[in-house]
């Protein structure tokens, strides 16, 4: 169980271990000032087995210290008047998809600094909002060259999250209007452990689990040296400063497919929902 600041999202494992989001909200009575603040104070204090999948719980547990200490300070920004991004029920929405699932990692900068855009998966934005972003749009450009899927009118890539896909942005919130303002508070220590969890995780036999990492752009290249032996696919970022650089033209979603296959592990189906 998820409580937010006016609802209790319901989460529990589904037949195959994963979590879910159960379709039904329960509303609750309008906290009172800085509701929002309220929120993440509580996440703070939930064991991290209410917050994510429990491999995630497992594998963050060392860094269990940080992550209640970085959604201290987030309850602290809403305290003091900020709007915090994204909303505290999809902060760590990544890492409700299990990891023993997760056979591609794309790796984001911090979540879109605009209010109703940000969703807790990196890229990704809530599926009503036009235009989408142009890093985004970018994206579905490159995805059309690659492998001629043509462009979706909304941004919601949930249907890759499903897929195995983690969509992990390294900084996991941000104030509104203020990009980049949570860097260096914390989240980078919960997500290089995650990245390293990725990495780590073995078969019985003691042979490394599928996977392939996505860099895009320096901040994501960052994360290498926390991959040993890991496929990656680099390239510039898809940001329309960069994109022109090098990202548009390294056809990375046919190459992620080829690597998974090498690895003996199922292709990702790229192709979205026509309507989210």
């Amino acid at each position: 169980m998820l409580r937010t600041n006016n609802s209790i999202v319901i989460c529990g494992p589904c037949k195959n271990g994963a979590m879910f989001e159960s379709d039904a909200l329960f509303e609750l009575e309008q906290e009172q000032d800085h509701a929002g603040s309220v929120g993440f104070a509580e996440m703070a204090q939930l064991p991290l087995e209410e917050l994510m999948a429990p491999d995630w719980a497992a594998a963050l547990s060392p860094v269990e210290k940080q992550l209640r200490d970085v959604l201290t300070f987030v309850a602290g920004e809403v305290a003091a008047g900020h709007q915090v991004l994204p909303a505290p029920s999809n902060v760590l929405r990544a890492f409700r998809q299990p990891l023993h699932e997760v056979k591609v990692l794309i790796v984001g900068q911090d979540p879109y600094p605009t209010p109703g855009h940000p969703v807790g998966l990196s890229f990704s934005v809530d599926p009503h909002v036009r235009p989408i972003p142009r890093s985004l749009a970018n994206i579905y450009r490159e995805l059309e060259t690659d492998l001629g899927l043509p462009p979706k009118v909304h941004g919601d890539l949930s249907a890759w999250a499903q897929q195995g896909v983690l969509l992990l942005n390294r900084v996991m919130t941000v104030r509104a209007g203020a990009a980049g303002s949570h860097r260096r508070k914390g989240w980078e220590e919960i997500t290089t452990a995650a990245v390293e969890a990725l990495a780590n995780r073995r078969r019985p036999g003691g042979s490394p689990l599928p996977l392939v990492a996505v860099l895009w752009g320096k901040d994501a290249e960052s994360v290498r040296p926390l991959l040993p032996g890991v496929p990656a696919v680099s390239s510039a970022h898809p940001s329309p400063l960069s994109a022109s650089r090098g990202f548009f033209g390294s056809r990375p979603f046919s190459r992620i497919n080829s690597l998974l296959r090498e690895q003996g592990a199922a292709e990702v189906m790229w192709e979205l929902p026509p309507s989210a």
